[in-house]
Formats: structure tokens, C-alpha cells, sequence
């Protein structure tokens, strides 16, 4: 990408100064687990998984690389076999030097910009109750995009084996409006 090119997306996304977005790599697999751990708020996976996300599925998860070129925040995410128009978000994370500038809406505009040129038109997540960081993440996007917003409780909280866990609440959005159609 040129420099130009780079001031672009820059631009249209609203990026900070000194980052950009990129495609995960293996190598970035022990950064994005930091991360999530460090978020204090993600349920962590282990290492091991983080590494198999960023080979296989890179294409459909973004990371935010700072000058020096390492992650400063990610969202992973797969495109649901059952409905290949879409993109369930995993998990989404900044780095805590990183948050309060809007770097989580920029990453998740980025990726839906990317995967809509795929044929993606809507997205999904779950969100646990006291997520509020999250719940205006998403809600903030279905509003820039246009978009239907519907949740509903995905999974309650007896269904996990490891204790007391909040319901995981889905959040489904789409299909998506004019801004997530540029290409």
C-alpha cells in the first residue's frame, strides 16, 4: 500500500495517527493472546487458539499495528457455514494504552468493509449483560451503518460447565446500509 493510499483509509476510518490496519498473521498469535487477557473482560482462550485464528481465520479478523508494527488491538471473527452473508464477530479487544480513541468502531468498520466486498451483509456477536463497553460498540454500528439491530439470549447462563457465567445475549445486525457497501 502506498503512502497515499494509506492516508485514505486513514481517513475514511477515522484511524489514529501511526496505526493501521492489517491482516493477522501467526506471528501475531502471543500478541492478540496478550491482549485479550490483559482485557480483563474477554473470556481467554488458550494460546494455542489464537495461533490456529490467525492462520485460519485471517480473512475474516483484523488487527490495528502501531508504527513499529505490532498488534494493538484485534477482532476475530468466521463466517457462520450456515449463512455464509454472515460475519460473527468473536472477539474484539484494544490494548488498554490504545482505548478511549475509538479504535474498537474502527476495527470493526474496517473488517465489515473488507468482508462486504465478499458477499457479507450482516454480523453477529454476543454481548453478556454488563458488557456496556460492547452493547454501545455494536449499537453505535448498526446506527453509523443503517442497520436493524435484534438480540435476543443465545445461550443462558446454565449452559456453561464451568460455573456461574452471564447469559450470552446475540446481537444481529443487518443487513447492513450504504457505508459498509463502498469498495
Amino acid at each position: 500500500m502506498t503512502a497515499a493510499q494509506a492516508d485514505l483509509v486513514r481517513s475514511e476510518l477515522d484511524l489514529p495517527e501511526g496505526l493501521s490496519l492489517d491482516t493477522p498473521r501467526v506471528e501475531d498469535g502471543a500478541a492478540i493472546w496478550r491482549i485479550a487477557r490483559d482485557s480483563k473482560t474477554l473470556d481467554l482462550n488458550s494460546s494455542y487458539s489464537y495461533l490456529l485464528w490467525c492462520r485460519d481465520f485471517a480473512a475474516t479478523s483484523v488487527v490495528a499495528r502501531d508504527a513499529d508494527g505490532g498488534p494493538v488491538g484485534f477482532i476475530t471473527g468466521y463466517v457462520r457455514p450456515e449463512r455464509p452473508e454472515t460475519l460473527v464477530v468473536w472477539q474484539v479487544a484494544v490494548d488498554h494504552a490504545w482505548r478511549g480513541r475509538g479504535l474498537a468502531a474502527t476495527l470493526l468498520d474496517g473488517l465489515v468493509e473488507r468482508v462486504a466486498a465478499a458477499g457479507v451483509r450482516g454480523i453477529e456477536t454476543t454481548i453478556t449483560p454488563d458488557n456496556t463497553a460492547s452493547k454501545r460498540l455494536f449499537t453505535s454500528f448498526a446506527e453509523r451503518h443503517e442497520a436493524p439491530l435484534e438480540s435476543e439470549v443465545l445461550f443462558h447462563g446454565g449452559l456453561f460447565p464451568d460455573g456461574a457465567h452471564e447469559p450470552e445475549v446475540l446481537y444481529r445486525i443487518g443487513p447492513f446500509g450504504p457505508r459498509a457497501d463502498r469498495t
